[in-house]
């Protein structure tokens, strides 16, 4: 008997740990998804270094009692499981609204991100945002528009100076 608590205290242990450590969390409903789909999940999930488990949601409870985490408690009915996201804030997010978009039977319920529990909304509206790559991107094409009207104003008026002088 006592073998299976310390098991179920290390389940809590490491699901508390998992809490802390990623940067971000999504709690999803995964009920009406065949095998098929749910391996596909996680595929794309596993390629963006999400790690996706199922956990029984009274041992969630405890962890999210130790951690402080606890504005979860209420999203936890039902099937669910947790998408933690070690590197990347926004990749579990993206990788779970991109499916849900495909596959209807995928309810994002609740969300922890850098520590702070959140919605289902703010969860999608992360999930819209660019990639760090892609806003840098931007970022560098914002920066580089000044730059490139002052090379096209100058090459215009040293076209029309030619211009005049030929």
């Amino acid at each position: 008997m006592s073998s299976i608590i310390e098991q179920k205290q290390q389940v809590v242990a490491e699901i508390a740990s998992k809490l802390k450590d990623s940067k971000s969390t999504i709690v999803v409903d995964y009920r009406g998804l065949n095998v098929a789909q749910v391996t596909e999940l996680r595929k794309q999930l596993r390629e963006a270094g999400v790690e996706y488990k199922v956990y029984k949601n009274t041992l969630v409870r405890r962890a999210t009692a130790e951690t402080g985490l606890s504005g979860l408690d209420e999203h936890l009915v039902g099937p669910t499981a947790i998408a933690f996201g070690g590197e990347d804030v926004i990749a579990p997010a993206k990788v779970l609204n991109e499916f849900a978009k495909k596959n209807e039977a995928l309810e994002i319920k609740t969300g922890v991100i850098e520590g702070e529990v959140a919605t289902a909304a703010d969860v999608k509206a992360l999930a819209e945002l660019p990639s760090r790559d892609g806003l840098l991107s931007m970022l560098a094409n914002v920066l580089q528009a000044p730059v490139r009207q002052f090379a096209l104003a100058t090459k215009a008026v040293a076209e029309q100076k030619e211009e005049q002088g030929a």
